[in-house]
């Protein structure tokens, strides 16, 4: 891949070999960062586990102390009473069979997360195929199944990420936006670390955490010398 001068400018300024203190790397990161927008901060976690087995598989949610800068669009599947309370919490879409069918035949993709009840998802299951590849199928573990859609509403819209493994073994999340500064991002590094770190597989052997890095969405990634 090529990289345009400015990124090659920022990576001058890392050493490549060495694990930098959280605080250190993060305020890299941020120096780093140059790009004309807001960029993203971005955590990087590869661990010691086999994502092929069942037994240890990582993922949960967690709603970052600070948010994570984004406008989250949702969309929710519901009827009755349940679409109205979505209404009123803000969902930025409401709807069932219609919005099913909206994305069957529109190829229609205006929004990041899908929440559902629990009755909805026979008619979910008829679009998993499109959904999945996407990151967009609802699932109870990631709490966008549920009968509370209010909580899951505010819990989105207030910066829950989910975490959950790749192919190979590595965890990518959003730490925040660069205008954010370096305390917030911090606070939201050691919330996520903290829940990655305790949602180790009891089956999960030897070295946990293999590497640990930041990166902005245009910028050089930072070792960090992970203490948990």
């Amino acid at each position: 891949m090529k990289h345009g001068k400015k990124y090659i400018d920022s990576a001058k300024t890392i050493e490549t070999a060495k694990l930098y203190e959280a605080d250190e790397a993060i305020g890299l990161v941020l120096d780093t960062a140059k790009a004309k927008f807001d960029e993203t901060v971005e955590l990087h976690v590869r661990l010691g586990v086999d994502p092929k087995q069942a037994d240890q598989q990582v993922r949960g949610v967690i709603v970052l102390p600070n948010g994570t800068g984004k406008n989250v669009r949702v969309l929710v599947l519901a009827k009755g009473e349940k679409a109205d309370q979505a209404k009123e919490a803000g969902a930025d879409f409401v709807g069932a069979e219609d919005m099913i069918q909206k994305i069957q035949t529109e190829n229609w993709f205006d929004y990041d997360v899908i929440i559902t009840t629990p009755d909805m998802m026979g008619l979910v299951g008829r679009i998993g195929k499109v959904l999945g590849p996407k990151g967009l199928m609802p699932n109870p573990k990631s709490g966008t199944v549920t009968m509370d859609v209010v909580k899951a509403i505010k819990d989105t819209k207030a910066g829950k990420v989910e975490y959950r493994l790749d192919k190979n073994a590595i965890i990518h999340c959003p730490l925040g936006k660069k205008s954010f500064g370096k305390e917030k991002i911090k606070e939201n590094y050691d919330a996520l670390m903290d829940a990655i770190v305790k949602a180790k597989p009891a089956s999960a052997k030897g070295l946990y955490l293999r590497s640990v890095a930041v990166a902005s969405t245009m910028g050089p990634g930072v070792k960090i010398n992970a203490k948990f």
